[in-house]
């Protein structure tokens, strides 16, 4: 795979039914942390506050997934788990016929910064 500089590439080198859901995951993350900067690290777009990784995202073959701080994991558990969504320490993937519902993004993005103190 070719290395991505920056969301928008990222974005639009993904598979194709994903990309329309990336765009409103990157969006709705931009709006849940305002003062974080767009970053790509380890070949994945995130959001960082100073030279910590507050959130990221990434596109695999068959779903994407939402990388945030365990904590944040560990404290929405039961909600991830009601709606069906498989959760690991760090992250919750989701899928075109199984998506990420808004309210969850933007509960994972707040409690993930303020579990890494911001």
């Amino acid at each position: 795979m070719v290395k991505k500089d920056n969301h928008d590439a990222y974005i639009a080198a993904a598979p194709e039914q994903f990309r329309a859901m990336l765009g409103r995951l990157r969006a709705q993350l931009s709006r849940a942390l305002p003062d974080a900067e767009e970053v790509m690290k380890y070949d994945m777009p995130g959001f960082q506050i100073e030279e910590t990784i507050i959130a990221g995202y990434a596109a695999f073959s068959k779903q994407c997934g939402l990388y945030v701080d365990p904590g944040a994991i560990a404290a929405h558990a039961g909600e991830i788990a009601s709606l069906k969504l498989k959760a690991t320490k760090t992250g919750v993937t989701f899928s075109v016929s199984k998506p990420i519902p808004d309210e969850l993004v933007d509960k994972l993005a707040i409690s993930s910064r303020s579990k890494k103190g911001f």
